[in-house]
């Protein structure tokens, strides 16, 4: 006879608790169950009075997944050096060998689940800037909303030590999932009211761009990605979820996230997958090369001709295809790459795009595809370890987590991590958008401004700025 899921549930808690016992130490206990939702953004905002500060946000360009996270039970974060990768991981796994999990199991981006990400750089200098995130942040959610495909999942996780008591946890779950079901209906979202934008620094960004072409022309360098920053002021603090909204809304074939630590967040609409694994499968993008869109269709469909034509966008893509191609080949039984590249048209901007999959050798695991990855031509320059160090000598920016990789992983080995761009720091009624570009040898300063500010314009236009034409 099939037991009610409150046995089930209680019996799962005895057993985590038990565990915790005999390992005299704590031991993460995951209940997975059907719901019915169909708007996890209200999901994200019912948590906001709770659980500010804790939340995160993911929803692929196929809205094939959507995850909202809701508390933290777990943090992990690692040393900022080489084995940053390698030391998340680990942790990872060690929290999954000793875990407990009942209710719905199987499915992918469904508890537990691991949700976070690294900076481009570790060996840069933090500054207040970024000194909520650290070099590197990941969490286990207490309450999660995954909706894959049609069907929404609510996972509630929860960190069981030896004396915890099944009975006041039961409580504690049946009171919080009765409070985040209640508050699924939401609320009209306001406004952030801008009050002012400010370039940060340009003329000593064209500068460095003139410097950097000049080095270019007589070493080693082939490429290197600068990026910028400008600044936004708000009348109040800015709404997090007003601007996933807009970003929802105005970027449909990008990935939208969020992701909090302490009062600040990161959120943003990147169109760049770094790493897509389902079991055995691969999945990256290749993404550089870019122009803005055409004000009528048919100057659109020239500027795309143009950019699927011009030498120096080919070069730039070219870089990132044979990069990642080459690090799919070296943990791959099989990789596809297309021979030539097609256009990715978004709102603001248009790219050239390879899609490239592969199947990948037994037990590699979604953070070694990360770690070999990142960064990518597209988003530090070549050589790649040259490229790096110039970055953090002259770009005059801590980049912190702009176009460093942002995902998750489940306890199946799934997992997906996007490239950290298109994206903003929002701080109480501040926020600092960022955009790059790729430097070679025939780059003009001004043009690379411009490419950087039409850049800034998908988070501009979410935010309520004025767009860079």
């Amino acid at each position: 006879m099939a037991i009610s899921e409150e046995t089930e549930q209680f019996q799962g808690l005895a057993s985590a608790i038990q565990k915790a016992k005999d390992l005299n130490g704590q031991v993460l206990f995951s209940h997975i169950k059907k719901i019915n939702c169909n708007n996890p953004l209200s999901f994200y905002q019912a948590g906001r009075e709770r659980y500010a500060g804790e939340r995160f946000f993911w929803e692929d360009p196929a809205k094939d997944i959507t995850i909202t996270g809701l508390g933290n039970v777990k943090k992990l974060q690692a040393a900022s050096n080489a084995d940053r990768y390698r030391e998340v991981e680990m942790s990872w796994i060690k929290l999954q060998n000793a875990a407990v999990k009942t209710g719905v199991t199987d499915v992918e981006a469904t508890g537990p689940l691991l949700f976070g990400g690294f900076s481009f750089d570790y060996e840069t200098n933090s500054t207040l800037l970024w000194n909520q995130f650290g070099d590197n942040l990941f969490y286990i959610p207490a309450f999660m909303l995954s909706l894959v495909g049609e069907q929404a999942y609510l996972t509630t996780n929860l960190l069981c030590s030896p004396d915890d008591s099944e009975k006041l946890f039961i409580d504690m779950i049946n009171e919080r999932e009765s409070f985040l079901i209640e508050s699924l209906n939401g609320t009209e979202l306001r406004a952030n009211t801008l009050v002012k934008q400010k370039e940060v620094k340009p003329k000593e960004w064209k500068q460095t761009v003139a410097e950097a072409v000049e080095e270019i022309k007589t070493t080693d360098l082939d490429k290197i990605v600068l990026a910028r920053e400008l600044r936004l002021v708000f009348e109040r603090s800015i709404d997090s979820e007003k601007v996933l909204e807009q970003l929802i809304a105005e970027q449909p074939l990008s990935y939208i996230f969020s992701l909090e630590a302490g009062g600040d967040c990161f959120v943003g609409a990147t169109p760049e997958r770094l790493i897509k694994k389902q079991g055995n499968e691969v999945f990256s993008t290749c993404l550089a090369g870019s122009m803005g869109r055409g004000k009528t269709e048919e100057e659109d469909a020239c500027l795309g001709n143009e950019l699927l034509h011009d030498q120096k966008n080919l070069q730039e893509h070219q870089y990132v295809v044979s990069m990642i191609s080459n690090a799919f080949e070296a943990v791959c039984e099989k990789v596809i790459v297309p021979t030539e590249p097609k256009l990715m048209k978004n709102r603001h901007i248009q790219h050239l795009y390879t899609p490239v999959r592969g199947i990948c050798n037994e037990g590699v695991t979604i953070f070694e595809f990360v770690e070999n990855l990142h960064p990518t031509p597209a988003m530090g320059g070549l050589p790649k370890e040259e490229a790096v160090a110039r970055i953090r000598e002259i770009e005059g920016l801590e980049r912190g987590f702009y176009a460093g990789p942002l995902g998750w992983v489940d306890a199946y080995g799934n997992g997906e991590f996007a490239v950290g761009i298109r994206s903003a720091l929002l701080q109480d009624n501040e926020a600092s958008l960022f955009a790059g570009c790729g430097v070679v040898e025939d780059s003009t300063p001004e043009s690379e401004f411009q490419e950087t500010g039409i850049k800034f314009n998908p988070m501009l236009s979410a935010l309520g700025g004025n767009l860079n034409e």
